[in-house]
């Protein structure tokens, strides 16, 4: 009978290998639809256009097109339905949150006596990504989440497993470690602490299993903001960007086997495993931009955006529980919970670079067209130290691609009433298509100008399938969810 060991200590612990992988690359690589009423209302269509906050974050020249001082903020509703299938079982969830999006001041300098006749300077905060979410999936399958563990655990001996503390381990020990200490596998040799072969403790069939997710969180930037105008033809801008990341996610995944005879040697039946993490650091970008007007009608657009570069830092926690029948037929329930986080050493995450080409049309003072093109080159995301993550770099770049995204935006005037809307897609980053999917958006909105304050309105909808893998090896099966987001957003502006 193997000691199960309980540790009631708190601690904090350097981790040496770490987890990180594709989806935490993703994560903080993509971007939502966030920003002012007015830039969500047209889908985001605003390189050529700029005079709106988060126009700068596409183009920096936009905060020069903007005609006085103003200051603004956003706030927005998020509210997102997750369907899940998984091995036929359709489940739902909703998740919804109230956030401030995006808050920012311009200040415009004009001077007639030269061909640089204007000036700006901004500061603008957008939230990218709001990373509140909940995930819940449910179904039968006949794969364990005992080959998790075990796909970890093969080629380790067994004292390591049995005579270290969990602190003193390796990530893929530990993951061996919670397996073992829980009966979920088993060594194929009993009494033989150099056994590096393992057997699964749970009997063969078709298992129930449950997977939920709950994360909050944000993936914010700040931009110091700078541009100028020429001869009221060209106008050029830089940013500058600091980036700001705080995520947490709790899953807990649960298994049973009731239907499954149930043998006296400890065969387990039931599992719990749950795994909390903490994801924190910051980074920075910059943009360089031009708007170019040749008529008073046409506007052009071309702005590059860097690579982000973040400095993450990751903090794990994990607990398992497992219930088993034991020598004499009678169910016990065994618990490992080694009550440490792991505070794994820090690593950066470079992000794709992206470049935009923008065009719009305006109709005199009654409305506009705009247009936006952006290659996003995923294939391009790095993990470093690169010698630590080499082999998921090289996965990354084999398996993402260079996405195009489109976006459309129409407005047209009504005296001092504005009535907007927009169109965009986004191709998936998966060279397959389908890890994740393309995504398809729409948005409308209003906006009222009441002299010196500016109230603005929109709503704007997406959806988006993926599949969702709950464990990254041994237990590969996943579920298909179909994300579909529903926010509304008020700006008011102010003039200074």
């Amino acid at each position: 009978m193997k000691k199960i060991i309980i540790f009631s200590i708190s601690l904090f612990s350097l981790g040496f290998i770490q987890a990180q992988n594709i989806d935490d690359a993703l994560r903080f690589s993509q971007t939502n639809l966030n920003g002012t009423a007015r830039f969500s209302a047209m889908s985001g269509a605003f390189g050529a256009l700029g005079g709106d906050f988060s126009a700068i974050g596409i183009n920096p020249a936009s905060s020069v097109i903007f005609t006085n001082n103003q200051a603004g903020v956003t706030l927005t509703n998020y509210n997102i339905q997750n369907k899940s299938n998984y091995f036929g079982l359709n489940t739902k969830n909703n998740d919804a949150s109230l956030d401030i999006n995006q808050a920012g001041a311009v200040w415009v300098f004009e001077d007639a006596s030269t061909k640089w006749n204007k000036f700006a300077l901004s500061l603008n905060y957008d939230n990218l990504k709001s990373l509140d979410n909940s995930v819940f999936s449910a179904g039968t399958n006949s794969n364990s989440v005992a080959n998790y563990f075990g796909s970890y655990a093969n080629g380790i001996p067994v004292n390591i497993l049995s005579d270290y503390y969990f602190d003193e381990l390796y990530y893929n020990e530990q993951q061996a470690y919670l397996g073992y200490q829980s009966f979920i596998i088993n060594p194929a040799t009993a009494n033989n602490p150099d056994e590096t072969n393992y057997f699964s403790g749970v009997p063969s069939g078709n298992y129930y299993q449950e997977n939920s997710l709950e994360s909050t969180g944000f993936n914010g930037k700040l931009s110091f903001n700078g541009s100028a105008q020429y001869d009221k033809v060209l106008s050029i801008g830089l940013n500058l960007n600091a980036h700001f990341v705080d995520y947490r996610q709790s899953t807990l995944f649960y298994e049973e086997n009731d239907f499954v005879p149930t043998t006296t040697d400890y065969s387990v039946n039931r599992i719990g495993f749950s795994n909390d993490l903490y994801t924190y650091g910051n980074g920075f970008s910059f943009q360089v931009g031009t708007i170019y007007k040749p008529t008073n009608e046409l506007r052009f657009g071309l702005t590059y955006q860097s690579p982000t570069w973040l400095k993450l830092y990751d903090e794990l926690s994990q607990s398992i529980y497992s219930v088993s029948a034991n020598n004499t037929g009678e169910l016990d329930a065994d618990v490992v919970n080694p009550n440490i986080t792991m505070v794994y050493e820090p690593y950066t995450l470079q992000t794709p670079s992206k470049v935009t080409g923008s065009f719009a049309y305006v109709f005199g003072k009654r409305g506009l067209l705009s247009f936006d093109y952006a290659i996003n080159d995923y294939n391009n995301i790095q993990l470093k130290p690169n010698n630590d993550y080499s082999g998921e770099n090289n996965y990354i770049s084999n398996v993402l691609k260079t996405s195009n995204e489109y976006r459309l935006g129409g407005e047209y005037k009504i005296a001092k009433l504005s009535i907007r809307g927009g169109y965009r897609f986004e191709e998936s980053p998966y060279r397959n298509g389908k890890t994740i999917g393309d995504l398809f958006g729409i948005s409308s909105g209003l906006g009222y100008n009441f002299g010196n304050t500016k109230v603005d309105l929109a709503y704007s909808y997406s959806k988006r399938n993926y599949n969702y893998h709950f464990f990254s090896q041994g237990l590969t099966d996943y579920s298909t969810i179909y994300d579909i987001r529903n926010n509304i957003s008020v700006t008011v502006l102010f003039e200074l």
